[in-house]
């Protein structure tokens, strides 16, 4: 259990830390609505309980797959491909955003969007 707390205490500092970058808080919004868009659409269409639902939804998106939670119906079938293919994304860029900010040095991990000290992104222009 003293594990689990400094775990969490951990996590909690990490988004913290991340807080303050632009890109982070909106990828976490859109995975946020993400997941209630996926939620609302599988209570609807696949009648599945609200709890369910979101299980289902995050389950998924994380890629982790019990199987325990199939879409029965066509369109649940069909949403779920373009769900995986959207929601797995913005999953690995929020845990990659977490990541450099745990991995990173102090110095470094202050700015999230740094991705190798001294060295510009292969995406920034030289000034000049």
């Amino acid at each position: 259990m003293i594990t689990f707390l400094l775990t969490l205490v951990r996590l909690i500092r990490v988004v913290r830390a991340c807080w303050h970058d632009q890109e982070f808080r909106a990828l976490l919004a859109l995975f946020g609505l993400l997941l209630a868009g996926a939620t609302l659409f599988y209570v609807r269409v696949e009648g599945w309980s609200a709890l369910d639902a979101l299980y289902f939804s995050v389950v998924t998106v994380a890629t982790v797959g019990y199987g325990d939670f199939t879409p029965q119906t066509a369109w649940g079938k069909v949403f779920t491909i373009v769900y995986l293919a959207v929601g797995v994304g913005l999953f690995v860029a929020l845990a990659g955003k977490l990541a450099l900010v745990v991995l990173l040095p102090p110095a470094a991990g202050a700015d999230v969007n740094r991705r190798t000290p001294g060295r510009p992104s292969k995406l920034e222009t030289p000034e000049g």
